[in-house]
């Protein structure tokens, strides 16, 4: 996959140069190529935001640095996704569709917003949430390794991801490691049973109890199999009535 990015600050994507997504570009499975889009402004200053016609606060975003960048750069067929807090929400679902992709742009704004002209080179407008961020980098990163890590090849076993909160639809159960006892706080009997059958039910058990505790909002369009509705309509009885 290749990925580029455009922003006036470039040294904010350091990040992606360590773990994971470091290790993928040294394999070359990911090439990420930062783009410092001020150095394509057309005037002495390099301003690359001016005010908004008509009024009001804040500055804008320029096109002609996005669009003079966007020329340097080979991009047919590529996503092109725009960095806003009106776009699309992220989620899991979105970083695997994105991981299938040949090539990624991503543009990161400043200031107040953008140029509405920008968007016509635009394929995706995506949010990280309902919240408000100095600029787009901080978003920007954490796509990008949320979406470089599901390539193939990225990590070492593919269940590495595939058992990831969110992948299944479900928040991942309880892990564990050494020691069996810590501070008087032991691993579950079952994990150290050696029983693989009995293992995997505590594990759907605890991933559909977490789910249900913390994230009921998930399972309203989950698609659960005759086994986990049985396990979460017992969960439902418990959560009534502790005494059962």
């Amino acid at each position: 996959m290749r990925i580029d990015i455009l922003t006036i600050f470039p040294e904010m994507f350091s990040p992606l140069d360590q773990s994971i997504v470091g290790k993928a570009q040294e394999k070359e499975i990911v090439e990420i190529h930062k783009h410092d889009f001020r150095e394509n402004a057309d005037n002495k200053q390099k301003h690359v935001d001016d005010m908004p016609y008509g009024g009001g606060q804040g500055m804008l975003l320029m096109p002609q640095p996005i669009f003079d960048t966007m020329d340097k750069i080979p991009h047919d067929g590529a996503r092109v996704i725009l960095m806003d807090p009106a776009g699309k929400r992220f989620d899991q679902k979105m970083a695997e569709e994105l991981a299938q992709e040949e090539q990624l742009v991503f543009i990161c704004g400043h200031y107040e917003g953008y140029d509405e002209r920008i968007k016509s080179l635009v394929t995706d407008e995506v949010s990280l949430g309902d919240f408000v961020l100095t600029g787009g980098e901080v978003a920007a990163t954490t796509m990008i390794d949320s979406v470089v890590r599901l390539i193939p090849g990225v990590l070492g076993k593919q269940a590495s991801h595939e058992d990831d909160s969110f992948s299944s639809g479900l928040l991942e159960y309880p892990q564990y490691t050494r020691p069996e006892d810590f501070r008087g706080l032991k691993v579950p009997d079952v994990l150290m049973s050696g029983h693989h059958e009995n293992i995997r039910k505590w594990r759907l058990t605890e991933s559909l109890r977490k789910t249900l505790e913390r994230r009921p909002d998930l399972l309203e369009n989950y698609d659960a199999n005759p086994e986990e509705a049985k396990i979460l309509s017992q969960l439902r009885a418990q959560a009534e009535n502790p005494e059962l």
